[in-house]
């Protein structure tokens, strides 16, 4: 018979990831595949969790979008950033902000601004700031991708390059030591390219799981921007090559802590 404790951990697994395959849930777990299904199997008899196509997920979470299973991963660490972010832009700011679940948690965390003009390629975004406080949202046009709500593309790109804003903000998929900031998806890359080139600052938001990650294209090195916010402080390379460039970070929430070396660290 399965053990409570781990009856427990996959309970928690699967409130973190929502659904997620057999093997990945018995390789975070420890235990062997024919296990891990004997371990489901009295579960979903009980429709507690829900197996198909050889994942299983709680029945609330089965069929919803990549996107908002991401919102829910690391979501405290995400919610500090957007917090911290949120504090240094002022009501009546201008800002630009590209699809991601980190600034998707900012846009939340603006809604006491006023008066934003706000330019982003995201609906989860603009649905959040439009049509309160006063503010104003241009949201770059084109084919809306069904997994995040977002436009990319050459028209996305022309048209957020016509805006100069107080505070540019990326989100981010990868930081790499050598590469600096990096994506998995060349449009996406592309666009936060832009974005980070239209700021008076430039701001990369991201929660400490992308440190030494090495995503598919590079987005930019580590001068292509001015500030990087995360709830962690980056592995020693990644912060050396941040101090070379002359990048700020910020370390904000329960990982804030004051360095020594590498680049200009600030707890928050």
């Amino acid at each position: 018979m399965m053990s409570s404790k781990r009856r427990g951990e996959i309970a928690r697994v699967l409130q973190d990831e929502g659904t997620i395959s057999i093997a990945d849930l018995a390789q975070r777990l420890g235990v062997s595949l024919e296990t891990i299904r004997r371990d489901v199997k009295p579960l979903t008899d009980e429709g507690v969790i829900v197996r198909t196509h050889g994942a299983v997920g709680l029945p609330q979470h089965l069929g919803e979008a990549p996107f908002e299973r991401r919102m829910r991963e690391n979501a405290s660490a995400k919610r500090a950033i957007a917090r911290h972010v949120a504090g240094t832009i002022r009501s009546g700011d201008s800002i630009m902000l590209d699809t991601g679940t980190t600034t998707s948690f900012l846009a939340r965390e603006l809604l006491h601004h006023r008066n934003l003009t706000v330019v982003t390629n995201s609906s989860d975004i603009a649905r959040t700031l439009a049509t309160v406080n006063g503010n104003k949202v241009f949201m770059a046009g084109g084919e809306l991708r069904s997994d995040n709500g977002a436009a990319f593309g050459a028209f996305a790109i022309d048209f957020v390059s016509r805006f100069n804003v107080a505070h540019a903000i990326i989100s981010i998929g990868a930081i790499d030591a050598t590469h600096g900031l990096m994506d998995y998806n060349l449009e996406e890359a592309e666009f936060a390219r832009m974005v980070l080139s239209r700021g008076g600052r430039s701001v990369v938001v991201t929660d400490a799981s992308k440190f030494g990650r090495h995503g598919l294209v590079q987005v930019c090195d580590f001068t292509g921007f001015d500030e990087l916010v995360t709830d962690s402080s980056p592995p020693a390379v990644i912060l050396e090559a941040l101090g070379r460039a002359g990048a700020k970070v910020n370390i904000v929430g329960e990982g804030a802590r004051q360095e020594t070396g590498g680049g200009q660290v600030a707890g928050g």
